[in-house]
């Protein structure tokens, strides 16, 4: 699992039919103590109605996406987990309104 921000909603008017219904994000991996961008902007399926602004927890094992659609062989590789409030690194706390590291 990763944490991420989301950036944007992705629309797709043609898709498979299993995944009809189901919401994709574009998220942002970052480092958690800089919060700078790593990599680059990835796909994941939505199973917790975030939006853009979001920080989220996506999971990379593709385990939550199967599970999501209820498909043992949908190719899903990153699926969003969890929204959010705060998170701690290395003893301070980000709190994810403000954007500052509280002690």
């Amino acid at each position: 699992m990763r944490l991420a921000k989301v950036v944007g909603n992705i629309v797709s008017t043609i898709k498979d039919d299993g995944y009809q219904g189901y919401k994709l994000m574009l998220v942002e991996y970052f480092d958690p103590e800089t919060k700078q961008p790593e990599g680059p902007r990835m796909i994941a399926f939505d199973c917790t109605d975030s939006g853009v602004g979001d920080i989220v927890v996506v999971n990379t094992d593709g385990g939550a996406g199967n599970m999501l659609l209820n498909d043992d062989y949908a190719i899903v590789d990153l699926t969003i987990c969890g929204v959010l409030d705060h998170y701690s690194v290395n003893g301070k706390t980000a709190d994810i309104r403000s954007g500052r590291f509280a002690e």
